[in-house]
């Protein structure tokens, strides 16, 4: 017999979790109960927000569903900011989540949520297991779930009468993994497809990747010469120096590759949903009139197809799409591919990155340069949303895969706890968080974790005094009326002393280097606060 907190924690041991974000509360007393000594560690946070984007985060780094356990009601409202990120990311997540004693439901006991209404549209799943004995059949379905098709969260609620009841049941048994592989042939229609186009465009993104599928991307892009563009945040699913490399889909496109996605006679769509973000705001692709051939590979056959009618659709995974095309490529007698669009392509990129000097001593695009050319090649940057981000996507290069966290729903404050999440998960590597003032302040209590927990990520905190995005809006359409945009910010670099970590302040670029070689060195959590001149708005834009 054992309690359900026990048959939960026995249950994440057999499905391999080694790690769990919380914050604790009196609903899931068993389950931490289970946790003391399962050998699972508990990351416990200062806020539901940032272990639920600890836990989503974890995911993308492990490719298996990160863990996330809050309390009810604020818990949970709490914890959704993870949860949407993990959707619109296609990231594998497990929300767990206390719930009331269940013979007291509907009577609005104290913080009751029907969780099934209020995460109907968040999450993939939503269950409740009301039976301790059915524990391990809910959870098994839940990580299921999250793994299959297109991933995603799945949140399970947790009645604590069930948590702390006890059951003889075993754990649950058996597999769920049912990868769909095309026969070769698929690849070869595909590509004969492909072949009559005079401009095509590759993009990838989406769940699925490897290092493993970057090389598969690689190869095959030299062998077909064909420019591949990355859709938004997934910069590096290749190599940025590669020759057939030509960009990545963000907001602050290069007009140069937004024009040749719109004029493109033929797309190649691999894992990425390519929605508004990739397209503008659909304006470059019209999903009434595409006016180009369109082949979709998605691991969800509900993705293909969805927005955007295609002339040949593929059920797979990405990383298995691009294995099967470079094996499909070497069999192509006579094939040439397009070296003049991969060549201008990559000159378009290269002029791209030519940096655009802003104003005032300090200068992002310094900034992001010397950390493309001075980290090493695996260190991992993060960051949230804000304009800040515009320099990092424009101007760091990345050299492998999973060296780039951030949130495709464009959710601010997340940089910071993915930071620690990848800390946690590969402390041997350099881990980079670049956030703006208003993003940073969202999540940056979780410092306390990270002191707490020995992560020891490095923060550059781009300082500005605002909420930089939404002021260069405010500035576009009502020039001059500033209103709710402006920021009064501690002084940063003494707020990580005061938690534990180390703090620099830099107000001329010359200070950088050393500030950051102080960071490293500290051993702890650190911030490096640049003191920006507030009329940068964003790369070759500012106020006058």
């Amino acid at each position: 017999m054992r309690h359900g907190g026990k048959i939960l924690s026995d249950q994440l041991v057999k499905l391999g979790v080694q790690r769990v974000f919380s914050v604790p509360g009196e609903s899931f007393l068993a389950a931490l109960d289970g946790l003391y000594d399962s050998g699972i560690q508990n990351v416990v946070c200062r806020h539901e927000g940032g272990a639920a984007m600890m836990a989503e985060a974890q995911g993308k780094l492990t490719g298996q569903p990160g863990v996330c356990f809050v309390t009810r009601g604020p818990g949970a409202c709490n914890a959704s900011a993870g949860v949407h990120v993990a959707r619109q990311d296609s990231t594998p997540m497990v929300l767990f989540v206390g719930q009331i004693d269940n013979g007291q439901t509907d009577r609005e006991t104290f913080q009751e949520v029907d969780y099934k209404a209020m995460f109907g549209t968040l999450a993939k799943g939503v269950f409740q297991c009301n039976d301790t004995a059915r524990l391990p059949e809910y959870i098994a379905r839940a990580f299921r779930l999250a793994m299959s098709g297109r991933p995603g969260p799945v949140v399970l609620a947790l009645p604590e009468n069930m948590l702390s009841a006890s059951s003889d049941v075993p754990d649950f048994t058996g597999s769920w993994h049912a990868d769909v592989t095309p026969d070769a042939g698929v690849w070869d229609d595909l590509l004969t497809r492909l072949r009559r186009a005079k401009r095509p465009l590759m993009v990838v993104g989406g769940p699925h990747w490897s290092q493993e599928a970057a090389a598969a991307l690689a190869a095959f892009a030299t062998a077909a010469q064909i420019p591949v563009a990355t859709s938004f945040r997934r910069q590096d699913y290749m190599d940025n120096r590669h020759p057939c490399f030509a960009g990545d889909l963000n907001v602050g496109v290069n007009p140069a590759l937004a024009a040749r996605v719109r004029d493109a006679d033929a797309l190649l769509l691999v894992g990425t949903r390519f929605s508004d973000i990739e397209t503008q705001g659909y304006t470059l692709v019209d999903p009434a009139a595409p006016g180009k051939m369109i082949a979709h590979i998605h691991a969800d056959a509900d993705e293909i197809g969805r927005v955007y009618g295609v002339d040949m659709g593929v059920v797979c995974r990405g990383d298995v799409a691009v294995a099967g095309l470079a094996k499909s490529v070497q069999r192509q007698a006579g094939w040439a591919g397009w070296p003049g669009e991969v060549q201008s392509a990559r000159a378009d990129c290269n002029k791209w990155q030519d940096p655009v000097e802003s104003p005032g001593d300090v200068k992002q695009e310094q900034v992001i340069r010397w950390l493309s050319e001075t980290l090493p090649q695996d260190a991992i940057l993060t960051n949230g949303a804000g304009n800040y981000a515009a320099w990092l996507h424009r101007y760091f290069t990345y050299k492998q895969y999973g060296t780039q966290l951030a949130p495709t729903s464009g959710s601010m404050g997340y940089g910071f706890p993915a930071a620690i999440a990848a800390a946690l998960e590969h402390p041997a590597k350099t881990v980079v968080c670049l956030a703006g003032d208003g993003c940073f302040q969202m999540t940056c209590n979780e410092l306390s974790t990270a002191v707490q927990h020995g992560a020891a990520p490095i923060v550059i905190v781009m300082n500005n005094g605002r909420y930089g995005t939404i002021r260069m809006h405010q500035e576009r359409t009502y020039p001059g009326r500033v209103s709710g945009t402006v920021l009064a910010n501690p002084d940063f670099a003494a707020l990580a002393r005061a938690y534990g970590g180390f703090g620099a302040t830099v107000t001329d670029q010359a200070q950088f280097a050393d500030a950051f070689a102080q960071a490293r060195a500290a051993g702890t959590v650190a911030v490096i606060e640049c003191v920006l001149d507030p009329r940068v708005l964003s790369p070759g834009a500012s106020l006058s």
